[in-house]
């Protein structure tokens, strides 16, 4: 790796992504988010001389293909612009490794009619097979031994025997938060003519959602909740190491807080985990180094304006990560003694994974110009081995770039502006304001474009789109994140209004044309804006928002990361301020045009809360345009295509109806919107 440490110096001279020109260039539109396809898992083969890759996409539905959800198809790359589909088009994988000796790359897979199990294809050639499987359930993690004579598998729960048979009768009743089951561990032989027909169980403390073998073979590192339950997912998981041979926990390393990525080294001594300071802490950010024998851990980064969102750790000992310093990235090696340091700035790139093998460092980034791809890193530069959507080279991009303001008691924000192609207007242009969720999450300056992001279709209907970072995100260091605690809507939502100030001040946005949108803590900041903030904002559009803090306390699946990380407080301990502090207080100042938008089985904001807002605003507020948009079988977002484009559509539709005209008045859109021509659906008869 002494090259690596050499071109890691050398890499200052990496120039910014830059956006193609082309003669045919064109705005970009709903129907090109809907095609977008990027890299979604890699994998270094074990020799360096290949990468395994998947392509995550949606079906086409603008153009008349099925809907669905997201599929990833198996690649292989072997250079820049040198890949080939491995395995037939209808596959679907996920969860990519190769066999130790590199000779099979395997993966997960759902053969029809069957449950998820380990797959496997050889690299130089042949079919694919199963390697191995869980009779009954779904496989869902795996990992090779170093050998690789065995096949590790974290699998579903067995079969209940008894609610198969009482729902079969109709006795389908489901008891709330105490059926949830455990997963198991398995251990299969591979390598004979015949797949191990019966693994060995390994037991597992608690609810394991993940697992990776130590050096040794003999143990392994597991990631245990005491349920599955998501709110103790946030706030009682730990690492636990574990004895193969019987499940006997050997060691637990305690952290106070979130968990995040869990790295263990080569030889199995050092744990790289990326967690929280403590159980107050928003987001796993920090990098701790563990001994996986004695216990003693500590802080590498603490107190670091910064998030570490990934690890790796290199065939020398070093280790590598990715880290957030605000909108930007940057690539950290800490060397074998775990002490020195080197850095390198990803110039125009936003690092999101790292994988290193054989020598090989390969990383995934996005930039302002595409979505994710796969990249190496080689004599001091990132070099772009993927180029997916290449219709991209034809779409007119607007001028995005960061921006940093100061709030009204002196915090300095950033943000990301993507700005009308062209330039802003004279006297400003309509501006949506994106609001991210979280709020223990951030916007990195790279590509913000999709479903639900206005981005460069925003820009191309000539809408300035800002993305502020305020107080609660992450990437600014954990007292940043802290800063919106116990104070709902005040600090981290008077940050968004001036954000607005100052896009006014710099000829960018019409102060009488701005509007707002987002999901989650997004949508509870769009349903603020639309209604505490009216007069702020002429429209808005609330994906799976909040609209009310005491009853969304009683209704949601993550009450103590709540309590722990956002209120600090319980509703019964203030009544008056959690109710103060919701928008369905404030709609006798809703005057905002409002599309609410929800996935009627979200189990995080329970779709009641846009019942509220929506039933509120109808009979208080029966001038102000408000609907409300449901989509079936939908969670915490959406997944499905239609649904995304769909979206899509709407959110647009809604802004170019109310923002674009700055008309709080103008008639609602229809409530179908108008599809793309090829899309099944776009014609009546369809």
């Amino acid at each position: 790796m002494t090259t690596l440490r050499a071109a890691l110096i050398a890499a200052t001279m990496l120039a910014p992504a830059a956006f193609a020109s082309n003669a045919l260039a064109r705005p970009m539109t709903p129907e090109d988010v809907a095609k977008l396809e990027q890299v979604g898992t890699i994998e270094v083969a074990p020799d360096g001389s290949r990468i395994a890759y998947t392509t995550h996409s949606l079906p086409d539905v603008t153009s008349g293909e099925d809907n669905g959800g997201p599929t990833q198809q198996l690649k292989l790359a072997w250079g820049p612009d040198q890949a080939r589909d491995f395995l037939p088009a209808d596959m679907n994988v996920s969860s990519l490794a190769f066999s130790p000796e590199g000779r099979t790359v395997s993966f997960l897979y759902t053969a029809k009619g069957e449950k998820s199990a380990v797959w496997g294809i050889p690299v130089d050639g042949g079919a694919e097979r199963k390697l191995a499987e869980v009779d009954g359930a779904s496989v869902r993690a795996y990992e090779w031994s170093a050998d690789g004579t065995q096949i590790y598998m974290l699998a579903g729960a067995a079969k209940d025997g008894q609610r198969d048979t009482q729902s079969k009768a109709g006795f389908d009743a489901v008891v709330y938060e105490e059926e949830g089951q455990l997963n198991r561990l398995f251990v299969a032989k591979t390598g004979g003519e015949k797949m191990d027909s019966d693994p060995r169980e390994i037991p597992l403390p608690g609810y394991v959602s993940a697992f990776q073998l130590l050096g040794d073979g003999k143990r392994a590192l597991v990631e245990s909740a005491p349920t599955p339950q998501v709110d103790d997912s946030y706030t009682a998981k730990r690492v636990h190491v574990i004895d193969l041979s019987g499940g006997q926990v050997l060691q637990v390393i305690k952290t106070p807080g979130k968990i995040d990525d869990v790295e263990a080294s080569p030889d199995g001594e050092v744990i790289a985990m990326v967690a929280a300071v403590d159980k107050n802490d928003p987001a796993a950010t920090t990098l701790y180094l563990a001994r996986s024998g004695s216990g003693e851990m500590r802080a590498v980064n603490e107190g670091a304006e910064e998030a570490v969102v990934d690890t790796s750790w290199l065939s020398d000992g070093s280790l590598a990560a990715v880290v957030h310093k605000g909108a930007r990235s940057v690539l950290r090696i800490y060397g074998a003694d775990l002490a020195s340091v080197e850095e390198v700035d990803a110039a125009g790139l936003i690092l999101t994974n790292v994988e290193e093998a054989g020598g090989v460092l390969a990383v995934e980034a996005h930039a302002p110009g595409h979505p994710t791809e796969l990249f190496t890193y080689d004599n001091g530069k990132f070099v772009r081995w993927t180029k997916h959507n290449p219709w991209l080279a034809d779409i007119t991009f607007g001028k995005q770039s960061i921006m940093t303001y100061a709030a009204r008691d002196g915090q300095e924000v950033e943000g990301i502006l993507i700005e009308p192609v062209g330039g802003a207007a004279k006297g400003g242009s309509p501006t949506i304001m994106m609001v991210h969720g979280g709020p223990e999450s951030h916007y990195s300056n790279g590509w913000l474009t999709a479903y639900s992001m206005p981005g460069q279709v925003g820009a191309g209907k000539g809408y300035a789109v800002f993305h502020p970072n305020y107080r609660g995100s992450t990437g600014y260091g954990v007292a940043f994140a802290k800063a919106h605690q116990d104070d709902y809507a005040g600090k981290e939502f008077n940050d968004i209004v001036d954000a607005k100030r100052a896009l006014v001040a710099q000829g960018i946005t019409d102060p009488k044309r701005t509007g707002i949108t987002g999901g989650s803590y997004g949508g509870y900041a769009s349903g603020w804006g639309a209604t505490a903030l009216s007069e702020e904002f002429v429209a808005a559009v609330m994906f799976v928002g909040i609209s009310n803090q005491i009853s969304k306390f009683g209704t949601t699946d993550i009450p103590w990361e709540m309590y722990n990380v956002h209120s600090r407080h319980w509703p019964w301990e203030k009544w008056m301020e959690m109710l103060e502090v919701s928008p369905i207080y404030h709609v006798d100042k809703a005057e905002t045009p409002l599309l609410i938008m929800h996935g009627d089985s979200d189990t995080r904001v329970s779709p009641t809360q846009s019942y509220e807002l929506y039933r509120n605003i109808k009979v208080r507020k029966p001038d102000t345009p408000v609907r409300l948009v449901l989509y079936p079988g939908e969670g915490h977002g959406n997944s499905k295509a239609a649904a995304r484009y769909d979206y899509n559509l709407r959110m647009m539709e809604w802004f170019d109806t109310y923002l674009m005209t700055g008309d709080r008045k103008a008639e609602m859109p229809a409530t179908r919107p108008q599809l793309a021509a090829g899309a099944k659906g776009s014609k009546a008869k369809d």
